[in-house]
């Protein structure tokens, strides 16, 4: 018996030592790696978008490159944060590529995912080899006020109310009248829509809130590594506000599409997988 207890007591301080010391670092993403290859690429989607929304751009690179893909905490099912933001995510994913000796990565996002993108290679300039941003902007809510300032310590508590206090029913209609204006590929529609409604509430409206008061124009005069902005057909109708937005990212390469809208991986997919194996591969 004593001989037991004595194993007992072993065993436990073990798995203490082990889970004080040993443990495995959590970041606020999922993570899926796949493919081959000394260089990687790193896929960060957009807000409450899973990282199926790049199933098909990641089949163009897997046979060459390593790919990384992930889903943002809270997003589209995953298991959310108790306190997600902005910048949270943006250090995760920088101590993620430094954590797992990830050298030079490509950081390819969408929409949120390219705020992300920008703001990584902002602040950390030596750690991506290049980044492509579809469809984002330095800072969304100065696409409508130019003079547009971030809040300091910004209370997003009435958007998590208001978010929180919707019916699942009521949400549903939200994000089906909502994403038309995003997406005109009709066949993905019931999907993106999916995503969102699997989104953990309250994440959905606290990063919301927190990426709309989020202002990375001076931050971006940091980035050192060649940029590919990708942007929606709408967005040439816009360009001097666009690229203003933009002026201070001086490696900045600028490309409009053709057709579709906000989710151009879908919209204008030849045209997107075009210009994205173009930078890439040169």
């Amino acid at each position: 018996m004593k001989k037991y207890i004595i194993l007992v007591i072993a065993f436990l301080f073990s798995a203490l030592c082990l889970n004080v010391f040993g443990q495995t670092k959590s970041y606020p993403f999922e993570v899926v790696k796949t493919g081959n290859g000394k260089k990687s690429i790193i896929f960060i989607p957009g807000f409450a978008s899973s990282g199926e929304v790049w199933k098909e751009t990641k089949a163009n690179f897997e046979k060459k490159y390593t790919c990384y893909t992930l889903t943002m905490a809270g997003f589209a099912g995953t298991k959310p944060e108790a306190n997600p933001s902005f910048k949270n995510w943006e250090n995760g994913i920088a101590a993620f590529i430094k954590d797992k000796k990830i050298e030079k990565p490509i950081i390819v996002g969408h929409s949120m995912g390219g705020g992300l993108a920008l703001a990584i290679a902002s602040d950390y300039p030596e750690l991506a080899e290049s980044i492509v941003v579809v469809d984002a902007l330095p800072c969304l809510a100065a696409l409508s006020d130019p003079s547009f300032q971030s809040k300091e310590n910004n209370d997003c508590s009435p958007a998590v109310q208001q978010m929180t206090a919707m019916s699942e029913k009521q949400f549903y209609d939200m994000q089906k009248q909502t994403m038309p204006r995003l997406l005109a590929d009709q066949s993905k529609l019931e999907m993106v829509v999916d995503w969102s409604v699997k989104s953990d509430r309250k994440t959905f409206a606290e990063m919301y809130c927190d990426f709309y008061n989020t202002d990375l124009r001076s931050k971006i005069a940091s980035v050192k590594c060649p940029s590919l902005i990708l942007l929606e057909s709408y967005f040439i109708n816009l360009k001097p506000a666009i690229e203003s937005q933009y002026k201070n990212l001086k490696t900045a390469q600028f490309q409009y599409a053709e057709k579709g809208m906000h989710f151009i991986m879908y919209d204008d997919t030849a045209w997107y997988l075009a210009q994205l194996n173009n930078f890439i591969k040169s």
